[in-house]
């Protein structure tokens, strides 16, 4: 698999994401590791860029009307899923039913996985686009260390750079946001992005959409075995107005129980073990 497709869905909508309240920026403190957040912003690009181990792992997906729970696992072809559970019930006779009859579909069309793999792929690189911009587009400012969830963290506070020219429409959100970072110096990796839109910002001057200020967004992630670093919570509440529509955004998800997949695995053969429930994962990856 190239690339970690649940990590790139999350990077790819940054300019929707790396949001942040209007903060009162204090006096800056001495940064005792200066390289820091240019380390960890160009491993996120590695990571995004490069190659991994595939994975298999559970999405639990929050929303006001519906919560869901997926068996996912990552392949060559692209990531393919099971739906288990909804509304933290198990499916019923009928609804199993149609996802089995769904999965065969998938396994007789190998086109609508290659569909799902392109649009993957084009996730990739608008992740890639606004991952390669990062260190310019803000101003850092080092604000204390502290301790995450299993390590010793370094926080940084983030604000638009006044110098920073955005390429493209992706990019120029990015002048409207302030925010922070939270950084594991040991792995030099980010464990955590949280933040708000500052301002509202228009798209395609305000023809297409329009985002409202006061949205937020947390993103957390974290070593999941194997040296691989995936999300684990995804939290985003925002506004907006798509074309004449006025659209709302309320959505947690939460990835758990991570085990690794052979290297090279395809769809077909992910989505066999799959229906095998989940210890063939750990056997497969052996």
């Amino acid at each position: 698999m190239s690339v970690n497709e649940v990590m790139v869905r999350k990077i790819s909508a940054l300019p929707l994401f790396l949001l942040a309240a209007t903060l009162a920026w204090p006096e800056q403190t001495s940064d005792p590791h200066p390289w820091l957040v240019k380390q960890a912003l160009a491993a996120e690009l590695r990571n995004a860029a490069n190659a991994q181990r595939p994975m298999r792992y559970r999405l639990h997906k929050v929303s006001p009307r519906l919560s869901t729970t997926k068996e996912i696992a990552e392949t060559k072809d692209g990531a393919v899923a099971l739906l288990v559970a909804m509304n933290d019930h198990p499916l019923s006779e009928a609804d199993e039913q149609k996802e089995q009859a769904r999965l065969d579909a998938l396994l007789a069309d190998p086109g609508r996985q290659r569909r799902r793999k392109q649009s993957q792929d084009s996730d990739t690189a608008r992740a890639l686009k606004v991952l390669r911009v990062l260190p310019d587009a803000f101003v850092y400012q080092y604000e204390g260390s502290g301790t995450g969830s299993s390590s010793h963290i370094e926080k940084y506070g983030f604000r638009p750079n006044p110098g920073f020219d955005p390429p493209d429409l992706e990019t120029s959100v990015l002048a409207a946001m302030t925010g922070e970072i939270w950084i594991d110096p040991a792995a030099e990796r980010v464990v955590r992005l949280e933040g708000h839109l500052q301002r509202d910002v228009d798209f395609g001057w305000g023809v297409l959409g329009r985002l409202y200020k006061g949205g937020w967004i947390v993103i957390e992630q974290a070593n999941v075995g194997e040296h691989q670093w995936r999300v684990v919570r995804f939290q985003m509440v925002m506004n907006g107005r798509v074309f004449f529509k006025t659209r709302s955004f309320d959505t947690l998800e939460e990835e758990s129980d991570f085990a690794p997949l052979p290297a090279g695995i395809g769809y077909a053969q992910a989505i066999q073990l799959l229906r095998s429930g989940p210890e063939s994962a750990a056997h497969a990856g052996r």
